[in-house]
């Protein structure tokens, strides 16, 4: 697992059929997954096994109101393109849960 800056993204880029996907499936609304990017810690991964056609990332962070959520995206140009975002498992809550510990 490699980490990955961000510090040159400058915004997000919004697929309608996945920011409908997301809240159906798992109630995570856009703003919910932009404010991960605002809280830290913020833990951002690159996903290697699913990086066929296009790199993708993956995030373990909060929203506003310290909803936990695992957020996976890629990049286009300089911005953030959410492809899913959901509610940590137990084994992702306990990998954030330590990264805090560790700041």
């Amino acid at each position: 697992m490699r980490k990955f800056d961000l510090t040159n993204c400058t915004g997000f880029d919004w697929d309608d059929g996945n920011r409908h996907k997301n809240w159906l499936k798992h109630q995570v609304s856009p703003c919910e997954c932009e404010q991960l990017f605002f809280n830290e810690p913020l833990l951002l991964i690159e996903d290697e096994e699913h990086s066929i056609k296009e790199k993708r990332y993956f995030v373990l962070g909060k929203t506003n109101q310290e909803r936990e959520i695992f957020l996976v995206f890629t990049l286009r140009s300089d911005l953030i393109r959410v492809i899913s975002a959901r509610d940590m498992n137990k084994k992702e809550r306990t990998i954030y849960e330590t990264a805090q510990k560790n700041n």
